[in-house]
């Protein structure tokens, strides 16, 4: 493939999910390069969003251009579409890109963000259950 000058290059991206505590409902995948919008990807346009079944824990994302990005990922074993909470503490497994540890609420952008800068890159995904 021939880029022009100044333009800029695509890569595709693997995402691994594991350490899923079981196959029920779905995975529930944000990816983001806008800081601002991690990690629920709500008001981002740009953000890319993808399900699949949790049996399958893998996806990939082609097409994308080279820069700054970070995963969020959620198991949604009841199906209903969102992280489900109990008294503010997620009942359903989280990650996110690069594992960062979590204490108080998600990490920041700059904790899970890598970067894309080849043809084909990997991200591998540990889930986590508080409760």
């Amino acid at each position: 493939m021939l880029l022009l000058p100044g333009a800029v290059g695509t890569g595709e991206l693997s995402v691994d999910v594991s350490n899923l505590r079981s196959h029920k409902g779905f995975v529930r995948i944000c990816l983001t390069a806008d800081p601002q919008n991690f990690p629920a990807c709500i008001d981002d346009a740009q953000a890319v969003t993808r399900s699949i079944p949790a049996g399958t824990p893998k996806i990939r994302f082609d097409g994308l251009a080279h820069g700054d990005y970070a995963v969020a990922v959620i198991h949604d074993e009841n199906g209903n579409r969102k992280l489900d909470t109990f008294a503010g503490i997620p009942r359903e497994g989280f990650g996110f890109s690069r594992n960062p540890p979590v204490t108080f609420g998600p990490p920041r952008f700059s904790a899970a963000r890598f970067t894309l800068t080849s043809d084909a890159e990997t991200q591998q995904v540990r889930m986590r259950y508080l409760l």
